[in-house]
């Protein structure tokens, strides 16, 4: 087994000054570090236990199976911050069947976004 140290999620827009704005000003995400100059130069976010790295350009937006799931404590909280922000929802907050609360948005390049809430009575809050 590959002992892995540190992972990251490696993200080429198609416009990356688009794509840092969103993620970096409309969705908030930290600022882990940033490499390179012009246009495609790299941006690390922090996203919780990991980190997305929008860098690069390309040709092609990502392919439509690629989505991120991103879990915050208030997703209605998530909500109103974002649509302030001027972000587009696709769906608003919805408590799942499954017991998430979730709600979804999309990047500039059309990457869907879970936002996550796990509910306190939900056992993924819970460890035996």
């Amino acid at each position: 087994m590959v002992h892995v140290l540190s992972s990251r999620t490696l993200l080429r827009p198609t416009d990356p000054e688009r794509s840092r704005a969103f993620y970096g000003e409309q969705l908030g995400l930290a600022v882990y570090r940033e490499f390179g100059t012009g246009p495609e130069r790299g941006t690390v976010y922090f996203l919780g236990g990991g980190f997305l790295e929008v860098s690069g350009r390309a040709e092609h937006p990502p392919a439509p199976g690629l989505q991120l799931w991103l879990q915050v404590a208030d997703v209605t909280q998530a909500h109103e911050e974002l649509v302030a922000r001027g972000v587009a929802v696709a769906r608003p907050p919805v408590r799942e069947p499954w017991g998430l609360v979730e709600m979804w948005i999309e990047d500039p390049d059309g990457v869907r976004i879970a936002v996550v809430e796990v509910p306190a009575d939900h056992p993924l809050r819970f460890r035996p």
